[in-house]
């Protein structure tokens, strides 16, 4: 009745956002005029952000609703059904709504409803499904009288207090959810002891106390969802002989402590357990106990069991297991052999732990794994061959099986900022394909057959000391969201077939070796500068322009061109002032020293002529003079010996 009711409801809202339009199923249907009056006095209590929605008063149409989504429907002249999710109404529910009496299901989510969560609302002799869910309600009011609801949802909501202890007056009760409020003390004892309920969901409120529930009278329970509150002790050994409970959760209540009970070998119908985040220890006698859960297929076991080393011995077995997250324990140790009975793993998270060692080659052959997570611990060695043939990643057409409910998984992303980020996702499937192995030291190159792995969305292995260059085959994984190879010692250029991943849209080679042109096209343009840099010889049309590199380098091209030329001048030059030297002392002095000779003689005789040219001015008046042609002839002979007699040195 509730999966069919749940799939009606999409079915209706998709029609709704198609059409664009109010959509309202049995419009203009007569009712009593008893429904008119509770529809009525709900209309009156209410405001609406959506202007002209009434009851038409002039005649007995129970559904003429206008501008706003409703889902009425009548069975003969009684309102049965009433859906007025995300139509933003707001005040309280009004006590003229008890009219309706005819009422099964009823919900009034999403929306800003405020005040008290009335008692007659919850006694309505017809009602079996009540949600109320995502409103901003503040309490709950007692009820005294039997309750049929079989469904009652006011999760995500302000309702402070306890949680009323009045489950006795619900017969029929099967699921109830309080999630996301302020609800502070025990759980009621008529809530632990009750015979009919199934799903019972307190997760994130402030309930403190022993989780007690009497299992020997909660013959129903499927589901238990206590996560992150404020729960201590010891997680209580009859849980086991509770034999229907399949869904347990106890993450995120840090005052658990305590080893796991050894009860729970026989806990055969547990199939989904988290304990994650609580104070638990002895990680080795867990995991012996818990093999024993015959029908456990997800185990999630984050942040318990600090310091403590990851059991090795083949002795372990968990054959059924398709999740195992045993994260941020900082573990030691290395990656189990156990692991290879695990054939039907689907997600395996071991990530912020210390392990070491290798990557072990036989995660390839899980024929099922897409998920894999092994970042920030201190694995070593090349990345085995194997990874790039993982079945589902190459080809992924196997169906998930689905969690009755919704089933937290936290996986964590490391934010720049050196904060962790933590993720939830509420089923297996909503995990994305991933294959994480960031921040260890891993070496060697990025293997050519990651381009295999078709189905791929996440592909990190930043923060290792990975060599080589990029496969232009990684252009392959068509389907590839995150590619992060920053952080190691690639080199060589960026393969211009990446920008044929239509999908990238976080993609970083920062702080690597990398040189050449960064392709231009596809969504690489949408990158910014901080996913290229820390690569002094890339350029790209948006980052460093390739016409100022090549300035740069042809200009130290020149300056070592010139360093060599100027090298080579000296030489020479060294060279021909030796050979000049030796050609002047053995050819030139020789002539110089003969023609000094001769200039001697030659000015011997131009001195008398001066002198006796002088001695005629000073004793006589009148005479011949010097000719001038002959005085500038006697003082370039001067000059011409002094310069030889300065070379003879």
């Amino acid at each position: 009745m509730v999966v069919t009711m749940q799939i009606w409801l999409v079915v209706v809202f998709l029609m709704f956002v198609m059409q664009n339009q109010v959509l309202v199923i049995s419009k203009n249907l007569t009712c009593t005029s008893d429904d008119l009056r509770g529809l009525a006095g709900f209309m009156n209590g209410l405001e609406s952000a959506f202007n002209g929605w009434h009851v038409n008063s002039s005649s007995l149409s129970c559904c003429n609703w206008k501008a706003s989504l409703v889902i009425c429907l009548l069975a003969g002249f009684r309102i049965q059904v009433l859906i007025f999710d995300l139509n933003h109404f707001n005040g309280v529910i009004p006590h003229g709504f008890q009219n309706c009496n005819f009422l099964e299901h009823l919900s009034m989510a999403s929306n800003f409803l405020t005040g008290v969560i009335p008692g007659f609302l919850l006694m309505l002799p017809r009602l079996r499904e009540l949600s109320l869910q995502n409103n901003m309600f503040t309490a709950i009011n007692e009820i005294g009288n039997s309750s049929q609801l079989v469904r009652l949802d006011v999760s995500h909501n302000r309702i402070f207090g306890k949680i009323p202890d009045f489950f006795h007056n619900f017969p029929n009760l099967s699921y109830f959810s309080v999630r996301s409020n302020n609800m502070s003390g025990e759980i009621p004892l008529s809530l632990s002891n009750s015979q009919i309920i199934s799903y019972i969901d307190l997760k994130n409120n402030s309930l403190t106390g022993p989780i007690d529930f009497n299992c020997s009278m909660m013959v129903n329970l499927i589901s238990l969802d206590l996560g992150s509150n404020k729960f201590s002790g010891r997680l209580p050994a009859n849980l086991a002989s509770c034999h229907k409970l399949k869904v347990l959760n106890v993450a995120r209540n840090k005052l658990l402590t305590g080893q796991i009970p050894e009860s729970f070998k026989n806990f055969e119908s547990l199939s989904y357990l988290s304990l994650s985040n609580c104070s638990f220890n002895n990680l080795s006698k867990a995991l012996k106990i818990l093999q024993h859960c015959s029908n456990l297929t997800v185990l999630v076991l984050t942040m318990n069991f600090y310091d403590e080393q990851l059991p090795f011995d083949d002795d372990l077995q968990f054959k059924e297991l398709k999740a195992l997250v045993i994260a941020n324990c900082r573990l030691t140790g290395s990656i189990p052999l156990w692991l290879t009975h695990s054939t039907h793993l689907q997600l395996l998270d071991l990530s912020w732990n210390e392990l070491t060692g290798t990557i072990p080659a036989y995660l390839g052959d899980f024929k099922f794994l897409f998920h894999l997570d092994l970042s920030n611990n201190s694995l070593s060695g090349e990345i085995p061959k194997n990874l790039t043939q993982l079945q589902s990643l190459v080809s992924r057409d196997f169906s998930f099986e689905q969690l009755s409910m919704d089933f937290p998984f936290f996986g964590f992303k490391y934010k720049m900022s050196g904060k962790l980020l933590a993720l939830q996702y509420n089923q297996l499937a909503r995990f994305p394909p991933r294959l994480d192995l960031s921040s260890n030291l891993l070496t060697g190159p990025i293997l050519f057959e990651f381009g295999n792995l078709k189905m791929l969305l996440v592909l990190d292995l930043k923060h290792n000391k990975l060599s080589g260059t990029i496969p232009g085959s990684l252009s392959g994984m068509r389907n590839l969201e995150t590619l992060d190879l920053s952080h190691n010692r690639l080199t060589g250029s960026i393969p211009p077939s990446l920008v044929n991943l239509s999908f990238l849209s976080k993609f970083s080679i920062a702080y690597n070796n990398l040189t050449g042109v960064i392709p231009y096209g596809g969504q690489f343009i949408t990158f910014s500068i901080s996913s290229f840099e820390g690569n002094p010889g890339l350029c790209g049309e948006y980052f460093v322009k390739c016409h100022k590199n090549e300035d740069q380098l042809q200009a130290n091209l020149s300056s070592k061109d010139n360093d060599v030329h100027i090298i080579r001048l000296l030489a020479v030059i060294g060279f021909a002032t030796g050979f000049f030297i030796s050609v002047i002392t053995l050819l030139i002095v020789p002539i110089l020293i003969i023609d000094g000779f001769k200039a001697g003689k030659e000015l011997a005789g131009l001195g008398k002529e001066v002198t006796s040219n002088v001695e005629r001015k000073k004793g006589k008046k009148s005479g011949k003079k010097l000719p001038q042609e002959r005085m500038k002839e006697i003082l370039k002979l001067l000059v011409t010996a002094h310069s030889r007699s300065f070379l003879d040195g």
